[in-house]
């Protein structure tokens, strides 16, 4: 029972931070593509940095130590066929991403990025595709 509510607990949290992968990388294109509007960049800084601090941050910690949580309770999974260990690796990927989404956002917020909203379109398809990775490996284990 500890095991599935640490799970539940754990799908709830990735889709906080889902919310956030998705979303933190559209604010940058708005962003990037209004920097001639100081208002508009204005309260997108602030949503960008809330979002980011205040939902993001919290999300990936409690997403990354309820899944630590799930192996320790079940440590067997690591020594299954390899569908974690591909699965893993997506995630530190993932987590990569979302660090560097962090530094794009403090070169927004000090007006020093020079990126394009057309690189911030593509730079935003990252997690989506992570993600069907992961789901595709979570749920079928083919291998």
């Amino acid at each position: 029972m500890t095991y599935l509510a640490i799970k539940a607990f754990h799908i709830m949290s990735l889709i906080s931070w889902f919310a956030v992968l998705f979303y933190l990388p559209r604010l940058f294109v708005y962003h990037a593509e209004h920097r001639d509007n100081s208002e508009f960049v204005k309260v997108v800084k602030i949503m960008e940095r809330k979002l980011f601090r205040y939902i993001g941050i919290p999300a990936f910690w409690a997403t990354l130590l309820s899944g630590l949580a799930m192996i320790a309770l079940n440590p067997g999974l690591l020594t299954g066929t390899g569908w974690l260990h591909a699965k893993l690796t997506l995630i530190a990927v993932l987590i990569i991403y979302f660090f560097h989404a962090g530094r794009l956002l403090q070169a927004l917020a000090n007006d020093t990025d020079c990126h394009s909203g057309k690189f911030f379109r593509v730079y935003n398809e990252i997690p989506t595709l992570l993600m069907i990775a992961i789901v595709i490996l979570a749920v079928i284990k083919p291998f």
